[in-house]
Parts: C-alpha cells; structure tokens; sequence
C-alpha cells in the first residue's frame, strides 16, 4: 500500500537524479484571487515534467528487485520520457507506446534519451492497450504512469518538497488525468497534516476521474479532447480512485479556453512556460473553480512545461484577439490604385499596426470592381477597437471581423 514511508523513501531514491524544483510565491496571481499563492514548479524538472519521479522510482525499485534488461510503457508524452530518461541511467531498454496525435517535442524528447517510440492509437488508453499487449507477449516489465504504488510514491514527494518549503500551508491544488499525482500527494499531506485541504483539478474534456469521484464509482468516458494532453485519459482507474475517494477534499472542472487564459498568464505575467496540464490549477483559481477560504495559503502544482510550440502559438493567438490586443478584419475596397493606401493611412491614423494582410479580387461573393482585404491589427485595447470599427464606419467601409 502506498503510505508516507515508501514516499519518504521514494524521495531518497530521488535525491540522486530529479531536481527539488523551486517554490514560488506568485505576487499578481495572489492579489487577483484574494490568496497567498505558491507555484510549485515542476514544469522545470527533469524531463520537462514530474512524471519522472514516479518513473525512475518504479525503475529503481524493479532494479533492486528484479534486474529487467527492458520496460515498456504508456504515454502522451511526460510519463514516457520519465521511463526513457529512468532506463537510460540504468542501462536498460525502453519501450514506449504513444497516440499518433502525440506532440513532436514529446516523441523528440523520448528518442533522444535512447528508447524506442512506437506510436498507436487515437488516444492514450488505445496506446496503452497495444502497450499491454506488447508487454505480455514479450514478457517484459510494464511501468503503469499513475495506477502503482512506486509510481504514486515517486509523485508524492513533490508533497514532502512542499511542506518544507512552507509554512502554515491550508490546501494544495493538484492537476487530475489518470490520479497518479494526486493520489501520492494527497497521501504525504493526509499523513503529515490532516488540516491541510488537498484538491484536484480536470480538464472538461476529460471529465472522467472527475466524474468517478463526483459519482463515487468508476465513470468512464467515451471520448475525450482537451489541450491538456497529459490529462486527457479516458478511463477511470479504480485503483487510483480509491485513494481519492479518501483523501482527496475536493475535484473542480476546467475548459480549454480557462487553461489556455493559465498558460498565457503564466507565460506573461510569471515568465512561466506550463503546458496544458500544468495550467489547470491556476486556471481554477483565476476562475474561482474551488471554495476556498479567504486569504488560504495555497500551493499549485505546475506538473509540466512540455507544450508543443504550435500549440503554444495558436494560445498566444486567441489570446491576444480575446484581451482586445489583436483584431482581425475583413474590409471591403474599391478595387483601384490608391484604396489600399487610404485604408492604411486611417490605420496609421488611429495607430493601429498592421502586422499582416491579404488582398482578394476573386471571390465569387465579391461584386465586381470591389476587392476584400484581410488584415490583423495591433491594438491597444477595447477602447482602441471601438474607435477603429467607427471610423470605418464614418468613411464608409462595409467589414467584418473574425474571431
């Protein structure tokens, strides 16, 4: 069973490879939620990720025990590289199952620590079928990401990390996919400090450990999609389950678009790069999500910071457009010399920056003589926005926006 011993334990093991990543307190996030806010992050740990205490500590225990010459594993990125990097200290061979939909930077930071990626599956829980599969029939040992107690143990001693870095701490703020994480941390704490409040937090699109908690019996989904790709688990583990159902004190749900808002807050007002999973715990607090006494001092949990770059920039994209940083239009023009340069005279007018345009004389919908030009501004707020649409307005321009 997992307790406070085998993470203490767990942590030992640890001291030798994984950083104690650092804690701090985050100023502008404490005044807007009305909290004393504490980062844990873990998105600058080894690998990217915690993952890799659950995995090395399991390697390093089958070490002692068993010797394997290999191990395989299951992941959408951070567990996987956790397990590469684990076999390669100890020279042994890793195999890791990966959905096809997997971020390059995760396949690329799996291979580069020498394991060999196989990628199956839409989803993690079909490349964790196949991974099974292939363990079976090889006879080789399988390094489950959240549902072992080595595995929760490793996790778990991010909590002794934390309670001695801060004193009187009323609750710790946990990211929810598989359990895994939350199950080791909330088992330290409970031990340590009953008084302590322990709660997770999902992403909505991969309700189902939410859900199952909720319900109190196993909640399984059909699909699931989310930018938090390493919560996206669609099955609900009862093993993990039961460890919640107990410990944990609270689950709350987060959307895509409140985990993007976190990863763009963090990014700029933290200097903090977390991917999706990492986010979703400041993204409760920034949308009140939790019923948290006033003035608590609080811990989250930043677990990762392997977003993939794409992803990133499509967030920073919305992000922008949303905070009234960024506009996009459609304008309709005279098509004749000199229409473009007035359109952009008025935009230079208003100062507003022209960072990208397209012009169209072709469309079908367009009549003819008329040109459409689509364009991105920089702009400078609502109030900003608004006195471009009016002057648009005021000479006479039919446009559209888009979102």
């Amino acid at each position: 069973m997992l307790s406070l011993q085998n993470i203490q334990k767990a942590s030992d093991r640890l001291s030798k490879v994984a950083h104690k990543t650092p804690i701090a307190y985050a100023p502008i996030l404490s005044g807007l939620v009305n909290h004393n806010v504490y980062l844990k992050k873990e998105n600058l740990q080894i690998t990217g990720s915690f993952k890799l205490r659950g995995a090395f500590n399991k390697i390093a225990t089958l070490m002692e025990e068993k010797k394997p010459t290999g191990v395989v594993a299951a992941s959408a990125g951070n567990h996987a590289q956790g397990v590469a990097f684990s076999a390669k200290h100890f020279g042994i061979k890793a195999t890791i199952f990966m959905p096809e939909s997997t971020p390059l930077n995760k396949v690329q930071g799996v291979e580069s620590y020498g394991a060999k990626v196989v990628l199956k599956g839409v989803n993690y829980d079909e490349a964790y079928s196949e991974a099974l599969n292939y363990a079976k029939d090889n006879n080789i040992e399988f390094v489950h990401p959240f549902a072992d107690d080595y595995v929760m143990a490793g996790q778990g001693s991010i909590a002794l990390e934390i309670i001695e870095d801060i004193d009187n701490l009323d609750a710790i703020i946990v990211p929810v996919g598989g359990g895994g994480l939350i199950s080791g941390i909330a088992t330290a704490i409970k031990e340590i400090n009953p008084n302590i409040k322990v709660y997770g937090v999902a992403a909505q699109g991969a309700p189902a450990m939410y859900e199952s908690y909720k319900s109190g019996k196993v909640i399984n989904t059909k699909k699931v999609r989310t930018i938090a790709d390493g919560i996206a688990v669609k099955n609900t583990s009862e093993y993990t389950l039961n460890y919640i159902s107990k410990l944990v004190d609270d689950m709350a749900l987060v959307c895509d678009d409140e985990i993007a808002s976190a990863i763009l807050f963090l990014l700029e007002k933290q200097k903090l790069l977390v991917e999706g999973a990492g986010a979703v715990g400041v993204a409760a607090l920034l949308h009140n999500k939790l019923d948290l006494k006033p003035n608590s001092n609080i811990c989250v949990v930043l677990s990762g910071g392997n977003i993939d770059v794409t992803m990133l920039n499509l967030i920073i994209e919305k992000g922008l457009v949303k905070s009234y940083r960024k506009m996009k239009l459609v304008v309709t023009l005279v098509d004749k010399p000199g229409a473009l340069e007035e359109f952009s005279r008025l935009m230079r007018d208003k100062q507003a920056n022209i960072v990208q345009i397209g012009y169209d004389r072709t469309s079908t919908d367009l009549e003819f003589g008329d040109a459409n030009v689509s364009v991105s501004l920089e702009t400078k707020g609502k109030e900003h926005q608004d006195e471009i649409r009016a002057i648009l307005k005021e000479y006479g321009y039919n446009f559209s926006e888009m979102h």
